[in-house]
């Protein structure tokens, strides 16, 4: 049985890697998707541009406006002199913010009474928005702590509204101290929250795409006929159509991996034989489903087709771009039928966290629950249609 198993999976090998078009899919979606969560999809906000009017023009107004540009998240792109010109900025989406500076700010301050700073957001983009505020709220809240021991001593404060698009918030800012710690992304970068992510995605798309090909293109040139004729078994072909994309997903698994330490530097604080473990429990639902289509698909465009309906909904209900709390409730308990959302939390939880199987159990329980299921019955499907 293993040398027939053996001979298949040579086979499979060379004809996958001498097809250029089976070459691509192997490491052309792997590379895009990892270039592109690396470099170009980030969620963070380093250089903001913001409006700046000053209506108080004193030295403690400029030093505000220094303590802005100088915090490494705000570029002053425009001087707003007037009303209009904050109107046009922000209509114009030539800034994210404008920070208006209240007349009297400095006679206020000196006078330990509530001074005022206001900050105008575009909420075109309400992450953006969100982040842009929390930054200047962070920013004034620092000012108002740096002011002169006399102020400090009379707990003197800043008043701060921020205004956007059905927002209006007012905080005072220099009579609490507050202390923040993050943990596990101190940096709170999204690089380390998405990238991570990729190599779950890579995993099911390449293995569950390549299966179902495989078979298909088969039944294409007529050659599923002539394996079906040797002595090979159901199960045996099975096997030997199967394992070669098992080993292709667990090399790029480790390509990506290592591409996300050494390129993008994600911190990696789990255990690796442990995450390699978790794919390969994931690997079964994915072989099964590749199986799947292979069974209902007559074509290799049907079978992509398939692939498409497939992987575009598990990718969206995963967890990995949008939190899954913020969905509505009947989607979220529409998300526990879905593998790839437990193998995302595995796989953040392996980076960025460095829990171990006493936290994750329940995940991996799942993940053979499911591998388990959807394998035994496509391979059921795949030997009844050889049949």
């Amino acid at each position: 049985m293993w040398e027939r198993i053996g001979v298949m999976l040579r086979k499979e090998f060379f004809q996958v890697w001498r097809e250029p078009r089976m070459r691509m899919l192997l490491f052309l979606p792997p590379l895009i998707q990892l270039v592109v969560f690396g470099y170009a999809v980030t969620l963070d906000v380093d250089n903001a541009r913001i409006g700046w009017m000053d209506m108080d023009h004193t030295p403690e107004s400029r030093a505000l406006e220094a303590r802005f540009q100088g915090s490494g998240r705000f570029q002053v792109t425009a001087i707003a002199e007037s009303e209009q010109d904050v109107q046009r900025l922000l209509d114009r989406s030539e800034v994210h913010a404008v920070v208006r500076v209240l007349p009297g700010f400095a006679r206020d301050l000196a006078q330990r009474r509530t001074a005022q700073v206001q900050v105008l957001l575009d909420g075109t983009n309400s992450n953006t928005a969100s982040l842009v505020s929390a930054y200047a709220g962070q920013v004034i809240n620092d000012f108002a702590t740096d002011v002169s021991p006399a102020q400090r001593k009379n707990q003197q404060t800043i008043n701060l509204v921020i205004r956007g698009p059905g927002l209006a918030v007012r905080r005072q800012l220099g009579q609490v101290a507050s202390d923040t710690r993050v943990w596990f992304n101190p940096d709170l970068r999204s690089r380390n929250y998405f990238v991570p992510g990729v190599a779950a995605n890579i995993l099911l798309m390449v293995t569950l795409m390549l299966t179902a090909q495989a078979i298909i293109r088969e039944k294409e040139i007529g050659t599923m006929e002539q394996l079906m004729v040797t002595p090979l078994r159901p199960i045996e072909l099975m096997l030997g159509k199967t394992i070669p994309f098992a080993i292709v997903g667990m090399v790029n698994m480790v390509i990506v991996t290592l591409a996300a330490m050494l390129i993008f530097h994600i911190p990696f604080r789990g255990n690796f034989l442990l995450l390699m473990f978790c794919a390969a429990l994931f690997l079964m639902t994915a072989l099964g489903a590749g199986l799947f289509l292979s069974t209902i698909s007559r074509t290799q465009q049907q079978a992509n087709m398939g692939s498409f309906f497939f992987t575009t909904p598990a990718f969206m209900l995963s967890g990995f771009t949008f939190p899954i709390r913020n969905m509505p409730v009947a989607v979220q308990y529409l998300t526990y039928l879905n593998p790839l959302r437990y193998f995302m939390e595995i796989v953040r939880g392996v980076f960025i966290k460095g829990v171990g199987v006493t936290v994750l159990w329940p995940q991996m329980l799942v993940l053979t629950v499911f591998g388990a299921t959807v394998l035994t019955l496509s391979a059921l499907r795949f030997h009844k249609t050889l049949d």
